[in-house]
């Protein structure tokens, strides 16, 4: 008999949050988020409570816990997309049809309930969070910015009458042996026409206390079309500054300003901290603390974050500048080679581009529709 409970009491709450860490113990591919962020969900005063409702399930066989699921209603993004549409997210189970079954009737039922049409996910509270299931790429280690799934799970999915919506493909971006010189020619030429440059930094406090705000305006405006998203919210910037105080190196960030010293264009790389994060189960413990200051200053593989040039540019070439950086990282230390994290399978012009570079596409993740 399965049992599907609501998420109320602090019991539950560290119920939901420690299920995915016995599930996939021992799995060398996993690599779970950090702890004290996923705990921020369960508070009432989580700032994604300002535009979004959420609802958090359990399921126990035999009293014990099998799976999970949360639903969001993320007001903010049915009214940019004009949609009627509850997300699910964290969802994680044993093998089994029936919890998986369950938890997406407790979800559905939930969605039916406030007027919703639609179900879809894997989505978070917005494309910062992580998205999109796992269906190609079971032996390569997860970033720390996506999930990683069994196998499993898209048969659990689609049991439930559930359709792909989009993909996403992330790649392998490796070092070239040797840069194209007509890159770094026509770069500078670019640079001098549209009188920009290239900013460099000791310390992420200078990037965040002169150009936070900008590069947020910009990253909005970037990837204002692409599914999903949502524009920014204060709190959401705040938090994310903290984030980025812990896991960014001011090398791996690359602004690119105009004579009026705004933001033209920005690519952003994080020190990949996976393998740091996998042993404490996402718990910042003094010896993962310490392992991720070790990643932060010489990594082996470096995430690619986020590319943003303003619409100004976007025709200019300019991109070119922050391809070139890229590459430049990738020849520099003991860097093997970067993970592009998440890029929809239809966007040509980003699909482009990783062509140019020595590159191997080895994970694709799908976004799932079912009407209601």
């Amino acid at each position: 008999m399965i049992a599907i409970r609501k998420v109320q009491t602090r019991k539950d709450q560290k119920a939901f949050l420690d299920f995915p860490l016995k599930l996939y113990k021992g799995n060398p591919y996993f690599v779970p988020p950090l702890y004290i962020d996923e705990k921020k969900i369960f508070r009432p005063d989580y700032y994604y409570n300002k535009t979004s409702e959420s609802i958090f399930f359990l399921a126990e066989k035999d009293g014990k816990v099998v799976g999970r699921i949360s639903g969001i209603l993320q007001k903010a993004a049915n009214a940019k997309w004009n949609q009627k549409r509850v997300r699910f997210t964290r969802f994680d189970a044993i093998d089994d049809v029936d919890v998986a079954a369950a938890l997406f009737k407790a979800v559905e039922d939930w969605a039916k309930e406030k007027g919703m049409e639609e179900v879809v996910g894997p989505l978070g509270y917005s494309d910062m969070e992580r998205e999109g299931l796992l269906i190609e790429g079971f032996d390569e280690l997860s970033t720390f910015e996506e999930q990683y799934s069994y196998p499993y799970y898209q048969k659990l999915i689609e049991s439930q009458g559930y359709q792909k919506e989009v993909d996403w493909v992330e790649r392998k971006i490796f070092a070239p042996e040797e840069i194209d010189p007509r890159i770094e020619r026509i770069v500078p030429v670019i640079m001098k026409r549209e009188k920009l440059r290239l900013l460099h930094f000791e310390n992420i406090n200078q990037v965040i206390d002169n150009y936070a705000d900008q590069f947020f305006d910009l990253v909005d405006s970037t990837y204002d079309d692409l599914y999903g998203t949502v524009p920014f919210i204060p709190e959401q910037r705040k938090d994310l500054i903290q984030g980025f105080r812990l896991l960014l190196s001011p090398y791996y960030i690359r602004l690119i300003v105009d004579q009026n010293d705004k933001l033209a264009a920005f690519g952003l790389c994080f020190p990949s901290i996976s393998k740091a994060v996998q042993k404490s189960g996402g718990h910042l413990t003094l010896p993962t603390l310490f392992k991720i200051l070790k990643a932060k200053k010489d990594p082996e593989i470096i995430d690619l974050g986020l590319i943003g040039v303003t619409e100004k540019y976007r025709n200019s070439g300019v991109s070119w500048a922050i391809f070139l950086e890229i590459m430049k990282m990738l020849k520099s230390g003991k860097v093997q080679y970067c993970e592009t994290n998440l890029n929809l399978e239809d966007n040509k012009a980003i699909q482009n581009n990783w062509e140019r570079f020595h590159n191997k596409l080895h994970k694709r993740r799908r976004s799932f529709v079912k009407k209601i």
